[in-house]
Formats: structure tokens, sequence, C-alpha cells
């Protein structure tokens, strides 16, 4: 089992920011992929890496339909759907963690 370092957790916080900074800042527009702030933006990268995760599932669950059933592809896709489970809960996690903080701050303005 691997684990997420500090350093892949400031380079996740590092490419959600820069994402922003090339977006529209502070207009409040959403489309066209540009984000109008840094938690849309952590929004935008959780989505594209949980996008990804579940590429690999869709890939590997096609390998297994096309008679691919070896105990290892099994095994590969048990992996890859737990992984998709943690990584799940860690954006639901902290999306829910970073919105109740943004909610105390804004009420203490």
């Amino acid at each position: 089992m691997t684990t997420i370092s500090n350093d892949q957790i400031g380079n996740f916080i590092g490419r959600a920011s820069m994402q922003n900074e090339n977006g529209v800042r502070g207009t409040g527009r959403t489309g066209g992929g540009s984000s109008s702030s840094w938690y849309e933006a952590m929004s935008r990268a959780w989505g594209q890496t949980l996008d990804q995760q579940a590429t690999r599932i869709t890939d590997l669950s096609a390998v297994i339909g096309q008679g691919g059933d070896q105990p290892s592809n099994v095994v590969k896709l048990t992996a890859e759907s737990l992984k998709m489970q943690f990584l799940s809960n860690n954006a639901s996690t902290s999306q829910n963690s970073v919105g109740q903080a943004l909610e105390t701050l804004g009420r203490k303005q």
C-alpha cells in the first residue's frame, strides 16, 4: 500500500493554485475551465484525479470482460477500486473541511 507524502499534497495544492492563476480571477465566472477561486481549483483538481482513477477501473474491467479474468487482473481491479474509494473519501473530506473553514471565516468577518 502506498502513502501520500507531504510533497505530493504540496504539489497537488500547487497545481490547483497554478490553474487558478491562469483562470479568470474574481469575476464569478466558472465556465471555460477557469476558476474564480482556489476552492474551485481544488475541486477541479479532485475531479480530474477521480476521473483518471475511474478510467483506470473502466479499462481494467474491460480487460476482464474480454476474457482476461486472470487472478492478477482481478487483484489489480480490486486495488484500483479501493484506491478510488480512498480518493473519493478524501476528496469529500477535504471539500467539507475547507467549506466549513470558509464558512467559519465568513461568519467572523
